[in-house]
């Protein structure tokens, strides 16, 4: 079955049809396939990827999509909506994070939101000499900081992080010479759900007056809730007087749909320094505010949508139910006695086999896989991650993980000495047999599709 797994259910599609099938047919094919793929989510199973899970809200979202899905935002003079929505979706956002003016810009993710920054830098560096620009950041950032580096010709120097697998500021700071254009942290980081030093590295940014980017796109939404609900959250936003740009994914805890992010700037200066003008093309004069061209208006209507109609007292409540939850999932993972808990997460809990034990944390994956959890696998050191959403905090969810890792425990001492099937990967390039020792939830999950 491998990574087709509906190619003995359904026709296989392989060259352009002459002639369109119904639109009932194709929706009963695409109704049997959410289905099933859905499944393990709306069970709480899901590490991240599932941020809201609210049926209702995703079908009002749907509706509204359904109102600008046809919209070109590059339109504005048809669509001047997109400008409202926009607008408020920055407001918003600078208020959450306490940015001095609404200065920003909507992003279609994360990895857009974490390379405009790097272009940015590069080309402040450029109005002071600096042909051979640098960012410096801990291991941990995530690789779309590569990707931007790669694509714009930055160099990035990574720094070691602590034993709390936190940026290590000494580190940090040994990499920093005349051509360093900016500095890195997250909050949290992608691995383990950790905030790095920002207060430290806001001090070190304005001593050596470089800018610093705070990676907030997965973090930036949830944590932002924990300061009014009194957890002990550090700061990591435009307060700290360093902080010169913060991105945060609205399709993640912001709960708008897939394909939308809110990448924050100090001032318009920088911001400008992200734009990208043609003035004497035949077409017109040709300006675009970032790397995306077209862009669906419903993704930022969905967005503005979402923030909107929960509110402060929404998300709140919400947060509050997801910090309790990952507390909760931190004492049963210390429980066992053979795990351990990296760092001090607040929503996002990565854990490891104790070196005492023995044991492969891949193999307590591989048993907790086949109960249908879907964790994420991280290296370096070998880890998995437990990132909590809202349908993690369902009754019961918790209390069924726990028996299940107990169980996974107990399976993984029994296979000491030999292989596990899962790994550490994020997406990408994999080889066919990763994905599929990976997901074997998923596919495991599909042979319940109804018979023909």
């Amino acid at each position: 079955m491998g990574l087709y797994p509906y190619a003995e259910r359904f026709t296989v599609v392989r060259s352009f049809p002459q002639s369109g099938r119904s639109r009932a047919e194709v929706l009963s094919e695409i109704d049997v396939m959410s289905e099933v793929e859905d499944s393990p989510y709306h069970e709480g199973r899901i590490s991240g990827s599932i941020y809201s899970g609210d049926e209702a809200h995703y079908a009002f979202l749907n509706e509204v999509f359904g109102h600008y899905s046809h919209a070109n935002v590059l339109q504005r003079d048809m669509y001047p909506s997109a400008t409202r929505f926009e607008g408020e979706i920055i407001a918003m956002t600078a208020d959450l994070l306490h940015a001095p003016e609404p200065c920003g810009v909507i992003t279609s993710g994360g990895t857009e939101s974490l390379m405009n920054p790097l272009l940015v830098y590069r080309e402040w560096g450029r109005l002071r000499g600096i042909t051979h620009p640098n960012v410096v950041l801990p291991t941990t950032a995530h690789p779309a900081l590569d990707k931007g580096a790669h694509y714009f010709g930055i160099e990035l120097r990574k720094a070691a992080v602590t034993d709390q697998y936190i940026a290590d500021m000494d580190s940090v700071r040994s990499l920093i010479d005349d051509n360093t254009v900016a500095l890195v942290g997250s909050a949290g980081t992608y691995p383990h759900g950790l905030i790095d030093p920002i207060n430290e590295l806001s001090a070190l940014a304005i001593e050596r007056a470089i800018n610093l980017h705070v990676d907030g796109c997965l973090g930036a939404f949830i944590l932002a809730w924990g300061e009014d609900l009194g957890y002990p959250v550090p700061l990591f936003d435009f307060r700290l007087p360093g902080v010169t740009s913060i991105s945060a994914d609205t399709h993640k805890y912001g709960f708008g749909l897939k394909g939308s992010s809110v990448l924050l700037y100090r001032n318009s200066d920088l911001r400008r320094l992200q734009y990208f003008i043609v003035p004497d093309w035949p077409g017109g004069l040709y300006t675009s505010p970032g790397m995306s061209g077209s862009r669906s208006g419903g993704i930022i209507a969905a967005a503005w949508a979402a923030m909107v109609t929960l509110g402060r007292d929404g998300y709140t409540a919400i947060a509050s139910e997801i910090f309790r939850t990952a507390a909760e999932l931190c004492h049963v993972i210390e429980s066992q006695g053979d795990l351990q808990v990296l760092g001090d997460p607040f929503f996002n809990v990565a854990f490891t086999t104790t070196e005492q034990s023995g044991l492969d944390i891949f193999h307590v994956n591989d048993f907790l896989a086949s109960r249908r959890w879907r964790l994420n696998g991280l290296q370096r050191p070998a880890a998995v991650h437990f990132c909590i959403t809202r349908p993690n905090t369902q009754p019961g969810v918790i209390d069924r993980f726990a028996e299940d890792l107990t169980q996974a425990v107990a399976d993984a001492r029994e296979h000491v000495g030999t292989q596990a099937k899962s790994g550490a990967f994020y997406a990408g390039d994999v080889t066919r047999e990763q994905i599929e020792s990976g997901m074997a939830w998923w596919l495991d999950a599909t042979q319940a599709l109804p018979p023909a």
